[in-house]
């Protein structure tokens, strides 16, 4: 048994993760040497840039079209976008309306501008552009091909949560609730992708969870605080009732939103099923 070349004479799928992942590096490492030498940060639109230019250079040395994993664009990608929206703006609506009916959270203007709100969109479409490319992307399907669906999806849930292990206010309560939701997120993007065999329903999904939760709701996003609409005012009721500073992402109403949502897009007939 050949363990580089399929029965195809082709390279096999698990190779090509390292391929994919040598290609990234071989962008990053020069922008991270240029950002030193002249003292710029690297904004998370430029991550997102190297990303998906990486994506499309493996795809190219595949002959496979950007397409395979984006989709093509139609009326089939646009309602899969707006299909990913609504999901993603009520996986944050639900628990904070629940929160507000109980009365645990009450509701001031926030101190977002415009023009502050015009930026974080930005970002937000950047954080889901580069992380869904990054997960549920390239390595998504080639480690789907060689290892399965299922071990596809915990792998990557894995390393998803440990890209955001380290962020702000990820200790005590808050590391474990929101821990388990962050990694059950990742099994909800994946299924998006499983039902509709393209990015663009994970990647509505995951841009308007943040935007809803951050720059609207004004609760903090994986830990991290910005502008926002609104500014909620919690109720002397414990953080993980709100998800406090945090988010809803270390909240209770925030983990059965995102377990509801992954068994709804479980039961959905998938379009793969190996």
């Amino acid at each position: 048994m050949n363990i580089i070349l399929n029965s195809k004479k082709q390279l096999r799928s698990i190779w090509w993760v390292a391929v994919f992942f040598l290609v990234l590096a071989a962008f990053t490492f020069p922008l991270i040497l240029f950002s030193r030498q002249y003292g710029w940060e690297i904004t998370i639109a430029q991550q997102a840039v190297v990303v998906v230019a990486a994506t499309w250079v493996c795809q190219l040395l595949r002959r496979k079209p950007l397409s395979e994993l984006t989709g093509q664009i139609n009326r089939a990608a646009a309602r899969n976008v707006f299909t990913g929206l609504a999901l993603g703006a009520l996986l944050m609506l639900a628990p904070a309306g629940l929160l507000t009916i109980c009365g645990y959270v009450k509701w001031q203007q926030g101190t977002g501008t415009g023009m502050a709100m015009l930026n974080l969109t930005g970002v937000f479409l950047s954080v889901a552009v580069a992380e869904e490319f990054l997960f549920r992307g390239f390595v998504f399907q080639r480690l789907r091909e060689s290892i399965g669906i299922w071990a596809a999806q915990l792998i990557l849930a894995g390393y998803f949560l440990l890209t955001h292990i380290n962020n702000p206010g990820m200790v005590g309560n808050v590391k474990i609730i929101a821990g388990i939701n962050i990694f059950i997120a990742s099994i909800v993007f994946g299924l998006a992708f499983l039902r509709t065999n393209n990015l663009m329903m994970p990647i509505g999904m995951h841009f308007m969870a943040n935007w809803t939760q951050g720059a609207l709701l004004g609760f903090g996003v994986s830990g991290n605080v910005q502008p926002s609409v609104l500014k909620p005012v919690f109720a002397n009721a414990p953080q993980w009732l709100t998800g406090g500073s945090f988010g809803l992402e270390a909240s209770i109403p925030g983990l059965v939103s995102v377990i509801v949502l992954a068994i709804v897009l479980y039961r959905r007939k998938p379009v793969f099923t190996t």
